[in-house]
C-alpha cells in the first residue's frame, strides 16, 4: 500500500481517470483488448534565449555544436525512450519521429515541433511531448554557457488523431 503523509486524505477515484483503479491507487491500463489503429500527434514547444544565446545558435558557434541537429536527434531518441521515462506509459512501436528546431529572430526562439505515428493501440501523444521537451532540455544543455536566462516553455499536445476518443486539435495552432 502506498505511504500517504500523515492526515492527508486518500485520493478519491475519478470514473474519467484511466490510470486510477476503483480505490485510487495508479495502475497501468489495459489495452489489449483495444484494436490497433493509426494514430498521429504533434507536440509544440519553444527555448527563449537572451540576444547573445541566440546569435550563438544562430551562427552555430556554441562550444558543444550544432544545436539545432543535436536538439532534433535528442528529441528522436528521447521519443523512443517514452516508456521508460514515465511510469504508465506503454511501450508502442514507432512508425514514424520527425523533430524540427527552427530559428524564430523575430522572438529570440528555438520553435520545436514533434510529430509521431504509430499503429498500436493506445496513443501517441506522449511520445511527442517527450520528444519536444527532450529537445529542448538539449539545446538548454548546449546553450547554457552562453545563456543561463534561457527558458523552455509551452510544451503542448497540438493535434493528435486516431483511436476511440477520436481527433484533438488545439485551438489557435497553425498546421
Amino acid at each position: 500500500m502506498p505511504s500517504r503523509a500523515k492526515g492527508r486524505p486518500a485520493p478519491k477515484p475519478a470514473a474519467s481517470l484511466s490510470h486510477v483503479d476503483a480505490k485510487g491507487a495508479a495502475r497501468m491500463v489495459d489495452v489489449s483488448g483495444k484494436p490497433e489503429t493509426i494514430r498521429e500527434a504533434v507536440a509544440r514547444g519553444s527555448l527563449s534565449l537572451s540576444r547573445e544565446g541566440f546569435e550563438a545558435v544562430a551562427r552555430n558557434r556554441v562550444l558543444k555544436g550544432d544545436v539545432l541537429t543535436v536538439a532534433k536527434i535528442a528529441g528522436i531518441q528521447a521519443a523512443k525512450g517514452t516508456a521508460s521515462l514515465i511510469p504508465l506509459c506503454h511501450p508502442i512501436p514507432l512508425d514514424h519521429v520527425e523533430v524540427t528546431a527552427t530559428l524564430d529572430e523575430a522572438t529570440r526562439r528555438i520553435e520545436i515541433e514533434a510529430r509521431t505515428r504509430t499503429r498500436s493501440s493506445t496513443g501517441v501523444e506522449m511520445e511527442a511531448l517527450i520528444a519536444v521537451t527532450v529537445a529542448g532540455l538539449t539545446a538548454y544543455d548546449m546553450v547554457k554557457a552562453v545563456d543561463r536566462t534561457a527558458v523552455l516553455s509551452e510544451v503542448r499536445l497540438v493535434s493528435k488523431s486516431g483511436g476511440r476518443s477520436g481527433a484533438f486539435r488545439r485551438a489557435g495552432e497553425k498546421r
